[in-house]
Protein backbone atom coordinates (compact mmCIF):
# COMPACT_ATOMS: atom_id res chain seq x y z
CA UNK A 1 0.00 0.00 0.00
CA UNK A 2 1.85 2.94 -1.53
CA UNK A 3 0.72 6.85 -1.46
CA UNK A 4 -2.41 6.53 -3.61
CA UNK A 5 -5.09 7.54 -1.37
CA UNK A 6 -2.73 9.70 0.87
CA UNK A 7 -2.56 7.27 3.75
CA UNK A 8 -0.45 7.80 6.95
CA UNK A 9 2.32 5.53 5.93
CA UNK A 10 3.31 2.86 3.71
CA UNK A 11 2.67 -0.70 4.06
CA UNK A 12 4.83 -3.55 2.43
CA UNK A 13 4.12 -7.30 2.80
CA UNK A 14 6.72 -9.77 3.97
CA UNK A 15 4.83 -13.10 4.49
CA UNK A 16 1.71 -14.37 5.03
CA UNK A 17 1.89 -12.84 9.17
CA UNK A 18 3.63 -9.93 8.80
CA UNK A 19 3.58 -6.34 7.70
CA UNK A 20 5.91 -3.27 7.84
CA UNK A 21 5.05 0.02 8.33
CA UNK A 22 6.60 2.87 6.70
CA UNK A 23 6.69 6.79 7.60
CA UNK A 24 9.08 9.97 8.26
CA UNK A 25 7.99 13.80 9.36
CA UNK A 26 9.68 15.90 10.91
CA UNK A 27 8.53 19.35 12.27
CA UNK A 28 10.14 22.78 13.70
CA UNK A 29 9.85 24.15 16.74
CA UNK A 30 6.88 25.06 18.41
CA UNK A 31 7.97 25.38 21.26
CA UNK A 32 11.88 26.65 23.05
CA UNK A 33 12.59 24.03 25.12
CA UNK A 34 14.78 21.37 23.44
CA UNK A 35 13.55 17.95 25.22
CA UNK A 36 9.89 19.13 24.93
CA UNK A 37 10.46 19.70 21.37
CA UNK A 38 12.13 16.17 20.88
CA UNK A 39 9.14 14.34 22.35
CA UNK A 40 6.86 16.37 20.46
CA UNK A 41 8.39 15.55 17.33
CA UNK A 42 8.78 11.79 17.95
CA UNK A 43 5.23 11.70 19.31
CA UNK A 44 3.67 13.28 16.00
CA UNK A 45 6.15 10.78 13.78
CA UNK A 46 5.27 8.00 16.08
CA UNK A 47 1.34 8.93 15.21
CA UNK A 48 1.61 7.64 11.73
CA UNK A 49 2.11 4.51 13.06
CA UNK A 50 -0.49 4.04 15.28
CA UNK A 51 -3.06 5.47 12.32
CA UNK A 52 -2.73 2.64 10.60
CA UNK A 53 -3.25 0.15 13.39
CA UNK A 54 0.61 -0.46 13.91
CA UNK A 55 3.22 -0.80 16.16
CA UNK A 56 6.68 1.08 16.08
CA UNK A 57 9.76 -0.98 15.98
CA UNK A 58 12.50 0.89 15.16
CA UNK A 59 13.33 5.05 14.47
CA UNK A 60 15.99 7.15 12.44
CA UNK A 61 16.49 10.48 13.52
CA UNK A 62 15.91 13.30 10.99
CA UNK A 63 17.49 16.63 11.94
CA UNK A 64 18.72 19.74 10.55
CA UNK A 65 20.27 22.01 13.12
CA UNK A 66 22.53 25.17 13.18
CA UNK A 67 25.15 24.40 14.62
CA UNK A 68 26.94 27.60 14.47
CA UNK A 69 23.89 29.18 16.44
CA UNK A 70 22.88 26.64 19.02
CA UNK A 71 25.47 24.37 21.25
CA UNK A 72 25.34 20.71 21.23
CA UNK A 73 23.60 20.58 24.65
CA UNK A 74 20.50 21.83 22.81
CA UNK A 75 20.90 19.00 20.19
CA UNK A 76 20.98 15.91 22.85
CA UNK A 77 18.03 17.90 24.84
CA UNK A 78 16.11 17.44 21.27
CA UNK A 79 17.56 13.33 21.20
CA UNK A 80 16.80 12.80 24.84
CA UNK A 81 13.32 13.80 24.65
CA UNK A 82 12.39 11.66 21.66
CA UNK A 83 13.76 8.84 23.43
CA UNK A 84 11.65 9.32 26.21
CA UNK A 85 8.59 8.84 23.88
CA UNK A 86 10.30 5.88 21.21
CA UNK A 87 10.87 4.23 24.72
CA UNK A 88 7.19 4.54 25.60
CA UNK A 89 6.20 3.32 22.69
CA UNK A 90 7.99 0.22 23.16
CA UNK A 91 10.13 0.97 19.90
CA UNK A 92 14.20 1.70 19.95
CA UNK A 93 16.16 4.22 18.50
CA UNK A 94 18.65 2.73 16.09
CA UNK A 95 20.41 6.06 14.66
CA UNK A 96 19.53 8.97 12.41
CA UNK A 97 21.54 11.61 10.44
CA UNK A 98 22.22 15.34 11.35
CA UNK A 99 22.81 17.72 8.75
CA UNK A 100 23.70 21.71 8.61
CA UNK A 101 20.43 23.70 8.43
CA UNK A 102 19.42 27.90 9.46
CA UNK A 103 16.66 26.70 11.52
CA UNK A 104 16.53 23.55 14.22
CA UNK A 105 14.25 21.00 12.86
CA UNK A 106 12.92 17.45 13.99
CA UNK A 107 11.37 14.53 13.34
CA UNK A 108 11.42 10.15 12.75
CA UNK A 109 11.74 8.19 10.05
CA UNK A 110 10.25 5.12 11.89
CA UNK A 111 9.47 1.09 11.01
CA UNK A 112 6.60 -0.58 12.80
CA UNK A 113 4.83 -3.83 11.91
CA UNK A 114 1.64 -5.15 11.52
CA UNK A 115 -0.56 -7.92 10.22
CA UNK A 116 -1.11 -7.40 6.79
CA UNK A 117 -4.74 -8.63 6.55
CA UNK A 118 -5.26 -6.09 9.60
CA UNK A 119 -4.08 -2.77 8.89
CA UNK A 120 -6.34 0.41 8.84
CA UNK A 121 -6.48 2.83 5.73
CA UNK A 122 -7.76 6.52 5.67
CA UNK A 123 -10.55 5.08 3.28
CA UNK A 124 -13.52 2.38 3.99
CA UNK A 125 -15.76 4.89 6.35
CA UNK A 126 -19.30 3.49 5.11
CA UNK A 127 -22.53 5.06 5.66
CA UNK A 128 -23.87 4.51 9.41
CA UNK A 129 -20.79 4.81 10.68
CA UNK A 130 -20.12 7.10 13.46
CA UNK A 131 -16.52 8.89 13.88
CA UNK A 132 -14.62 9.57 16.89
CA UNK A 133 -11.62 11.58 17.34
CA UNK A 134 -9.43 11.15 20.36
CA UNK A 135 -7.77 14.57 20.95
CA UNK A 136 -9.26 18.28 20.72
CA UNK A 137 -8.18 20.35 18.35
CA UNK A 138 -6.26 24.19 18.21
CA UNK A 139 -2.79 23.63 19.22
CA UNK A 140 -1.70 25.77 15.74
CA UNK A 141 -3.23 28.71 17.21
CA UNK A 142 -2.43 28.55 20.67
CA UNK A 143 1.18 28.38 19.76
CA UNK A 144 0.71 31.29 17.45
CA UNK A 145 -1.15 33.68 20.04
CA UNK A 146 1.54 32.74 22.37
CA UNK A 147 3.62 34.54 20.61
CA UNK A 148 1.84 37.51 21.79
CA UNK A 149 1.38 36.02 25.28
CA UNK A 150 -2.04 36.10 25.18
CA UNK A 151 -2.07 32.07 26.67
CA UNK A 152 -2.22 31.39 29.99
CA UNK A 153 -0.01 29.10 30.91
CA UNK A 154 -2.27 26.42 32.24
CA UNK A 155 -3.88 26.68 28.50
CA UNK A 156 -0.20 26.31 26.91
CA UNK A 157 0.57 23.49 29.09
CA UNK A 158 -2.16 21.55 28.89
CA UNK A 159 -2.18 22.23 25.07
CA UNK A 160 1.83 20.65 25.68
CA UNK A 161 0.40 17.88 27.30
CA UNK A 162 -1.98 16.98 24.62
CA UNK A 163 0.68 16.84 21.73
CA UNK A 164 3.44 15.10 23.82
CA UNK A 165 1.16 12.31 24.71
CA UNK A 166 1.37 9.32 22.23
CA UNK A 167 -1.92 7.66 20.05
CA UNK A 168 -0.40 4.18 21.55
CA UNK A 169 -3.22 3.83 23.78
CA UNK A 170 -5.77 4.68 21.92
CA UNK A 171 -4.62 2.65 19.02
CA UNK A 172 -4.39 -0.50 21.09
CA UNK A 173 -7.68 0.10 22.22
CA UNK A 174 -9.73 0.80 18.82
CA UNK A 175 -7.69 -2.43 17.73
CA UNK A 176 -10.69 -4.64 19.32
CA UNK A 177 -13.29 -3.06 17.74
CA UNK A 178 -14.28 -2.53 13.96
CA UNK A 179 -12.49 0.15 12.98
CA UNK A 180 -13.39 1.12 8.61
CA UNK A 181 -11.23 3.65 8.67
CA UNK A 182 -8.56 5.75 10.10
CA UNK A 183 -5.91 8.62 9.97
CA UNK A 184 -4.43 11.20 12.68
CA UNK A 185 -5.21 15.05 12.50
CA UNK A 186 -1.70 16.64 11.45
CA UNK A 187 -0.97 19.46 8.97
CA UNK A 188 -4.09 19.63 7.12
CA UNK A 189 -6.34 20.16 10.19
CA UNK A 190 -9.37 18.12 11.36
CA UNK A 191 -11.48 19.41 7.84
CA UNK A 192 -8.27 18.67 5.52
CA UNK A 193 -7.78 14.91 7.09
CA UNK A 194 -11.72 14.21 7.33
CA UNK A 195 -11.86 15.09 3.60
CA UNK A 196 -9.33 12.92 2.47
CA UNK A 197 -11.41 10.47 4.19
CA UNK A 198 -14.79 11.05 2.97
CA UNK A 199 -13.39 11.35 -1.08
CA UNK A 200 -11.30 8.11 -0.23
CA UNK A 201 -14.62 6.58 1.07
CA UNK A 202 -17.32 8.14 -1.50
CA UNK A 203 -19.20 9.56 1.38
CA UNK A 204 -20.01 12.43 3.34
CA UNK A 205 -18.95 12.65 6.68
CA UNK A 206 -21.21 15.25 9.11
CA UNK A 207 -19.58 16.60 11.56
CA UNK A 208 -21.17 18.19 14.78
CA UNK A 209 -19.41 21.34 15.24
CA UNK A 210 -20.44 21.60 18.95
CA UNK A 211 -19.31 17.95 19.32
CA UNK A 212 -15.74 18.50 18.56
CA UNK A 213 -13.06 19.03 21.68
CA UNK A 214 -11.47 21.95 21.22
CA UNK A 215 -8.26 22.72 23.56
CA UNK A 216 -8.94 25.99 26.06
CA UNK A 217 -8.60 29.15 25.02
CA UNK A 218 -8.27 27.80 21.40
CA UNK A 219 -11.27 29.41 20.14
CA UNK A 220 -11.37 32.94 22.45
CA UNK A 221 -7.90 33.04 20.07
CA UNK A 222 -9.40 32.93 16.76
CA UNK A 223 -12.37 35.50 18.46
CA UNK A 224 -9.74 37.99 19.12
CA UNK A 225 -8.34 37.49 15.28
CA UNK A 226 -5.69 35.06 15.96
CA UNK A 227 -4.97 32.78 13.03
CA UNK A 228 -1.74 30.99 11.73
CA UNK A 229 0.00 30.63 8.29
CA UNK A 230 -1.12 27.76 7.07
CA UNK A 231 -5.12 27.99 8.01
CA UNK A 232 -5.65 29.98 4.74
CA UNK A 233 -4.50 27.41 2.53
CA UNK A 234 -5.86 24.31 4.52
CA UNK A 235 -9.40 26.03 4.07
CA UNK A 236 -8.84 26.69 0.11
CA UNK A 237 -8.09 22.81 -0.28
CA UNK A 238 -11.01 22.09 1.30
CA UNK A 239 -13.61 24.80 0.80
CA UNK A 240 -15.28 23.36 -3.14
CA UNK A 241 -16.70 20.21 -1.57
CA UNK A 242 -17.09 21.47 2.40
CA UNK A 243 -20.14 23.13 3.59
CA UNK A 244 -20.29 24.60 6.65
CA UNK A 245 -24.13 25.50 8.76
CA UNK A 246 -24.59 29.47 8.26
CA UNK A 247 -24.87 29.31 12.09
CA UNK A 248 -20.84 29.05 12.59
CA UNK A 249 -19.10 32.27 12.52
CA UNK A 250 -15.88 32.60 9.84
CA UNK A 251 -13.75 32.71 13.54
CA UNK A 252 -15.22 29.34 14.65
CA UNK A 253 -15.19 27.49 11.02
CA UNK A 254 -11.10 28.39 11.45
CA UNK A 255 -10.96 25.89 14.27
CA UNK A 256 -11.61 23.51 11.92
CA UNK A 257 -8.59 24.19 9.49
CA UNK A 258 -6.14 24.60 12.46
CA UNK A 259 -3.21 23.22 11.63
CA UNK A 260 -2.48 20.49 14.25
CA UNK A 261 0.53 19.17 15.41
CA UNK A 262 1.07 15.42 16.84
CA UNK A 263 -3.01 15.25 17.00
CA UNK A 264 -5.51 12.55 17.32
CA UNK A 265 -6.22 9.60 15.61
CA UNK A 266 -9.86 10.18 13.94
CA UNK A 267 -12.04 7.07 13.24
CA UNK A 268 -14.90 5.70 11.64
CA UNK A 269 -16.35 2.27 12.77
CA UNK A 270 -20.18 0.91 12.96
CA UNK A 271 -22.34 3.25 15.03
CA UNK A 272 -23.50 0.21 17.72
CA UNK A 273 -19.81 0.35 18.60
CA UNK A 274 -19.31 4.00 18.90
CA UNK A 275 -20.52 4.67 22.47
CA UNK A 276 -18.37 1.55 24.12
CA UNK A 277 -15.07 2.61 22.34
CA UNK A 278 -15.65 6.47 23.45
CA UNK A 279 -16.52 4.63 27.30
CA UNK A 280 -13.76 2.87 26.87
CA UNK A 281 -11.17 5.33 25.59
CA UNK A 282 -12.01 7.67 28.50
CA UNK A 283 -11.18 4.29 31.11
CA UNK A 284 -7.64 4.36 29.86
CA UNK A 285 -7.31 7.36 30.01
CA UNK A 286 -8.02 9.10 26.87
CA UNK A 287 -9.98 11.62 28.78
CA UNK A 288 -11.33 13.92 25.25
CA UNK A 289 -12.38 11.10 23.19
CA UNK A 290 -15.86 11.85 21.87
CA UNK A 291 -17.68 10.82 18.85
CA UNK A 292 -17.95 14.16 16.63
CA UNK A 293 -20.17 12.69 13.53
CA UNK A 294 -21.68 10.46 11.52
CA UNK A 295 -21.06 9.07 8.17
CA UNK A 296 -23.52 9.19 5.14
CA UNK A 297 -24.38 8.48 1.33
CA UNK A 298 -22.70 10.96 -0.80
CA UNK A 299 -24.48 14.08 -1.11
CA UNK A 300 -24.33 16.61 -4.08
CA UNK A 301 -20.42 16.06 -4.43
CA UNK A 302 -20.31 17.27 -1.26
CA UNK A 303 -18.10 15.46 1.07
CA UNK A 304 -17.79 17.52 4.22
CA UNK A 305 -20.70 19.11 6.08
CA UNK A 306 -20.21 21.03 9.39
CA UNK A 307 -23.36 21.93 11.48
Amino acid sequence: MGFDTSDDAGVYRLDDDKAIVVTADFITPPVDDPFLFGQIGAANSLSDIYAMGGKPLTCLNLIGFPTDQLGPEILHGIVEGALSKITEAGAVLAGGHTTADDEPKFGLSVTGIVHPDNYWRNIGARPGDVLVLTKPIGSGVLFNANLKKWVSEQALNECISHITTLNKVAAETMADFSIHAATDITGFALAGHALEMAKGSSVTLEIQADQVPTMSEALAMYEKGVSTGVNAENRALIEKETRFASTLSTWHQEIFVDPQTSGGLLVSLPAAQGDTLVNTLRDKGVEAACIIGAVAELKDEMYLTFS
